[in-house]
């Protein structure tokens, strides 16, 4: 069967892009940010998962506000990006496994998430940076075979942090069921606490934040006592996208089951609350 071998949780800023393109990771603004991926990197280098899981969110590139699913699944052969206008290089297509892809599917919508299923799907910059950033070296061919898990939170209603952290179990739980020998790694993309427009642009609460990175190791529900609106009074507009990292940490158990070996945070990048977590499964 195949083993979820661990989590990462990283933003997924679009001005990441224009820094890689213009090699300035080690300009004093962009250094502790970048500088944080080395221990990911390592490790990734080291355990060399098959498959990453890669939850993220849609920023009007496959859905937008006319069709905007709760949740989607790709289940492609492969996936293109489409939508960096930020100076990203063309990166190569990433490959699906569709195998798990549909196994996810079958098992998400067992336990009555209602999804929208995916043949052809592009990603954008929630999907690309991360990879770019956990694989800088991938050249053309990525080591990871991918399947994209989208979270709307860019429509309201959105789903609320109990609700994603049990997608998040129950993505944990088909890995699990997968028959196949496979290393798969979760990843949950975006945030922290940010604000790009109305009267409190450019909000950042780092207090907030660091409290939500440290119950990811000791309380990983405990973003659920809140509300939606709660959490983006707290977070910003756009720092609801800690569903994701919600989601993530839900597929790697409890915390018994897993132990954290990394974290950096660093404001700010564009704006935005930059967080890195990495969690390694326990055997």
């Amino acid at each position: 069967m195949a083993r979820i071998v661990g989590g990462i949780v990283t933003s997924h800023v679009p001005a990441i892009g224009r820094a890689i393109a213009g090699g300035l990771q080690q300009e004093a603004y962009w250094k502790p940010f970048f500088d944080g991926f080395a221990p990911v990197q390592q490790w990734l280098a080291e355990v060399k998962p098959d498959v990453a899981v890669v939850i993220y969110n849609d920023h009007g590139l496959n859905f937008f506000l006319d069709k905007m699913p709760t949740f989607a699944v790709g289940a492609a052969p492969q996936y293109s990006n489409a939508d960096e206008g930020w100076g990203i290089p063309t990166l190569p297509a990433f490959p699906g496994d569709q195998d798990l892809s549909w196994h996810l599917i079958e098992e998400l919508v067992a336990k009555e998430f209602d999804l929208t299923t995916c043949q052809e799907m592009l990603v954008d910059h929630a999907f690309t940076l991360p990879m770019k950033l956990l694989w800088p070296n991938a050249g053309e061919a990525w080591p990871v075979r991918t399947v994209p898990v989208c979270i709307n939170t860019v429509q309201h209603p959105l789903p609320s942090a109990g609700r994603c952290f049990k997608l998040g179990q129950a993505i944990g739980e088909a890995v699990a069921s997968w028959d196949a020998d496979a290393r798969v790694v979760v990843i949950g993309t975006g945030g922290l606490s940010h604000q790009l427009d109305g009267e409190r642009a450019g909000f950042i609460n780092k207090s907030f934040d660091l409290e939500f990175m440290d119950s990811l190791v000791n309380d990983p529900a405990w973003a659920t006592r809140y509300s939606v609106e709660e959490l983006i009074e707290l977070t910003g507009t756009q720092g609801i996208e800690l569903l994701m990292w919600v989601a993530a940490r839900a597929a790697l158990g409890g915390v018994d089951q897993v132990r954290k070996l990394h974290a950096n945070y660093h404001i700010p990048i564009s704006n935005t609350a930059a967080g890195l977590m990495l969690f390694e499964s326990k055997d």
